[in-house]
């Protein structure tokens, strides 16, 4: 018989960002008081799953949406890098439409291709990265659940690599909310559902830096 384990990837929750800038992989950014209370929420969600395994990626808005997770199930809380943010040249900067960088010329050069995409860390480097990192959880919690708390890109981007999909796509259309829960549903190795939850609430995909 085949054995059945979980992994929940998470979505951080809302960071403390009054500037409104891309924040990437800059370090110090750490929780609003609403991502603590989603990331409570989350623990709340997930308290009477059989979780065995915590990790997160490094960054301080991980980690910190990871600690109510680790301590419901009292257990020690693993930090994997290949769970990080995505790298992004804009990194720092004000992205938004019509503000910031995207309207200087000497930025332009980077925009040229949006399928790989040319400002950034490739779609495709980002899904094998996290791929690697949802096995090693698996492995870990064999039998049982882990959770992986990462960022809104990669845990899209390794959605769509699991389903078959086009990695490049447009970011309006991520289904991947502050502190929702996507689970992957493993049969041994074999991938054999997905599951897409939001216990704290939709946000919008459009949150800078996410």
């Amino acid at each position: 018989m085949s054995t059945r384990t979980v992994v929940h990837l998470v979505r951080h929750g809302e960071v403390d960002n009054p500037a409104g800038i891309l924040y990437g992989r800059l370090e110090g950014f750490k929780l609003s008081e609403l991502g603590q209370r989603q990331a409570l929420t989350v623990a709340e969600h997930l308290a009477g799953g059989d979780i065995t395994h915590v990790v997160a990626s490094p960054l301080l808005r991980a980690q910190e949406t990871a600690r109510p997770i680790v301590d419901s199930h009292q257990l020690d809380l693993a930090t994997d890098e290949q769970l990080i943010e995505a790298d992004n040249v804009f990194e720092g900067q004000r992205v938004s439409i019509g503000d910031g960088a995207l309207r200087s010329p000497r930025h332009w050069p980077h925009m040229h291709n949006p399928f790989l995409p040319s400002w950034g860390e490739p779609y495709l480097q980002i899904a094998r990265r996290m791929l690697g990192a949802v096995y090693r959880a698996r492995a870990a919690a064999e039998g049982h659940e882990a959770v992986c708390v990462s960022h809104q890109l990669p845990i899209w981007t390794l959605r769509r690599f699991m389903e078959g999909k086009r990695l490049w796509h447009d970011p309006r259309r991520r289904q991947c909310s502050l502190a929702s829960l996507t689970s992957l549903m493993f049969d041994d190795e074999s991938l054999v559902a997905i599951r897409y939850r939001e216990p704290a609430g939709a946000s919008s995909p459009k949150v800078t830096g996410a």
